[in-house]
């Protein structure tokens, strides 16, 4: 009796300890995680708010903007695997402080392009200094958080791409404004812009600790139980089935998540980079106008993405928690094609088209998590976000062509909507139990 009664107190300490450390976790990491996908989100597409007067300033056409969008992934994609198994291997503190400094002064230096060779080759040199961010980060929260928390994790990650549109939308609206020492608004979004993400970037390797035997500002005991909570998943995935990095590669689920992703994303980058110019151009409304607007599908997504995460790991569901945000995007979108001449109808489709598809971000990377780990893990994550970043290259190349080619914006409307509907029956169509 005694002993059923000294057990049954180790389990309650034990679940007690859990909890605190499992809290301390999230308190510390997922705000900083937070900050960090902030700047890089800012950085990486205030070229769509800048192309609101830097196209014309220069004399760029639809498709010299297109494919200068679309260097970016060229280089971002080579360097993808090799960055996430970096980070597994090696050390995501130093890794991540490297990504954001680099990028950073890259970023600045955009502020002075002047021809399409110079943007071509800013955008070029900037996916290959930001490359392995987003799979990092991934790979990152797999050391501190288990299976039960890891979407709301990762739905905390992602809530700060649509949180940087309420930051950056304003801000760019108010620098496109300025014209300071005879330099243009979109130029100091830039020059400014660039500065935070050095600075964090220092401030990042003193502050990131790597995994939980390492943390000073974590008790042992806290430690001690994360440790043996990440091994226990660890063990019991490789009970399963242990992969190595290239049968991950071929196995048809990892396959049917690439492809899925690459048509996610060929939808989403073509919107991110293009929605600034669609809205202008749609209803002749003025930059901060523009600007503001683009508020809505911002608040929707942190919204849409902490609810959608939240609701799939109490459900313990993933693949309609990330399809149908999908498929509703692709609808709303289809519905712009038809009503495009409606000029307020169209408007509210492309906003909310544009805010309903970021709610499937964290429940679709909680996929492949649930089957994968360690090294195949890391890789997988650094070969799906490649291929799938090679829709920002595709996307808005394409889009730029069909503008040019139809000099209307239904063409393009009618590609994200099919790519976004693609992409969730896709999602629908694979098997991945945990």
């Amino acid at each position: 009796m005694t002993r059923h009664i000294s057990a049954a107190l180790d389990t309650t300490d034990a679940r007690d300890v859990g909890r605190r450390a499992r809290r301390s976790v999230a308190a510390r990491l997922l705000p900083f995680v937070f900050l960090l996908y902030i700047i890089n989100y800012i950085d990486r597409v205030n070229v769509s708010f800048a192309n609101l007067r830097m196209s014309a300033d220069l004399g760029f056409s639809d498709q010299v903007y297109g494919l200068g969008v679309g260097m970016f992934y060229i280089t971002y994609v080579l360097f993808e695997i090799p960055g996430a198994v970096i980070v597994e291997r090696w050390s995501a503190r130093k890794w991540i402080t490297r990504i954001m400094i680099s990028w950073g002064i890259i970023t600045i230096l955009t502020g002075f392009v002047h021809t399409a060779t110079q943007f071509y080759t800013a955008r070029f040199f900037l996916g290959a200094a930001e490359s392995s961010f987003f799979p990092g980060m991934i790979v990152y929260l797999t050391h501190w958080f288990s299976a039960r928390d890891r979407s709301r994790a990762i739905a905390c990650l992602y809530a700060a791409n649509p949180a940087a549109a309420l930051i950056g939308s304003p801000l760019a609206g108010w620098l496109l404004g300025v014209h300071w020492l005879s330099l243009a608004g979109w130029r100091w979004l830039f020059i400014l812009e660039g500065i935070p993400a050095i600075a964090v970037g220092i401030v990042t390797y003193f502050y990131m600790t790597d995994r939980p035997a390492q943390a000073l500002w974590l008790p042992h005991e806290q430690s001690t139980w994360l440790a043996n909570e990440l091994q226990r998943e660890l063990q019991a995935k490789q009970s399963v089935r242990h992969y190595t990095i290239g049968e991950a590669f071929s196995n048809p689920k990892i396959i049917g998540l690439i492809l899925a992703y690459l048509f996610a994303l060929t939808g989403t980058l073509g919107t991110v980079y293009w929605i600034p110019t669609f809205l202008k151009r749609l209803s002749g409304f003025s930059n901060s106008t523009v600007t503001s607007l683009l508020l809505i599908p911002a608040l929707m997504g942190v919204a849409g993405m902490l609810f959608n995460g939240w609701h799939s790991d109490k459900t313990a569901e993933r693949h309609w928690h990330t399809a149908v945000p999908l498929l509703a995007a692709g609808s709303v979108f289809g519905l712009s094609t038809a009503f495009h001449q409606q000029v307020p109808f169209a408007v509210a489709c492309l906003l909310l088209g544009s805010g309903f598809v970021y709610a499937f971000y964290p429940t679709f990377w909680a996929i492949p998590t649930l089957m994968l780990s360690e090294s195949a893990a890391a890789a997988t994550f650094g070969l799906i976000n490649s291929v799938g970043q090679l829709g920002g290259l595709a996307a808005n190349y394409v889009i730029g062509f069909l503008n040019d080619r139809t000099h209307a914006l239904v063409a393009s409307f009618a590609f994200i909507a099919t790519v976004y509907l693609v992409a969730g029956i896709l999602v629908l169509c694979l098997r991945i139990r945990r």
